[in-house]
């Protein structure tokens, strides 16, 4: 009898819990959901970081600016590194406030979700991701890639259901 990998069920698992809420987000700003989830997945380990689970940031957030719909001010204690972080009431605030952030801060980047390695591209060498919080760009970029084609695997196996919420029918879906 073969062991079960049980990193693989990690994987399954962080994209079960959560694809409801990446999806909610996908369809409020039209991105693809796999690269939400891809992108969580980096930034949260897998939704195990201390962030994710006692803040419920599945995208490391820094606590700045004005609260919104999604995120009411609450804040993470200070980090070693002086930094505060997005306290949110549920995951799906966090994916909520992850795409509103996209679409707001990042609209180009956010235009390339559907492209995951011209997205990978684009957002690793953004803003978004910081050296100086110890980012390796290129590595993030390949990471994001690689990540997002496993999540289109999970939810390719576990058939989870992506409705077509695309606002130009004409546009190619790479996530499907």
């Amino acid at each position: 009898m073969k062991k079960k990998n049980p990193f693989i069920n990690k994987k399954t698992k962080f994209v079960k819990q959560l694809f409801e809420a990446a999806s909610e987000a996908a369809k409020a700003f039209d991105l693809n959901v796999s690269m939400i989830l891809a992108q969580a997945a980096i930034e949260s380990g897998w939704g195990e970081s201390g962030m994710a689970t006692t803040c419920n940031n599945f995208f490391g957030i820094i606590a700045c600016g004005k609260p919104n719909d999604y995120w009411h001010g609450g804040k993470s204690s200070l980090t070693s590194r002086g930094l505060c972080f997005r306290r949110y009431r549920t995951p799906t605030d966090s994916f909520m406030d992850y795409g509103r952030l996209l679409r707001v801060q990042y609209p180009r980047e956010a235009t390339l979700s559907f492209h995951p390695e011209s997205f990978a591209q684009a957002i690793s060498y953004s803003a978004y991701i910081t050296e100086t919080n110890g980012d390796d760009r290129p590595r993030y970029r390949k990471m994001l890639i690689s990540i997002e084609q496993d999540i289109r695997e999970i939810i390719a196996l576990e058939n989870l259901s992506i409705s077509d919420f695309r606002k130009d029918p004409h546009c190619e879906d790479d996530a499907a």
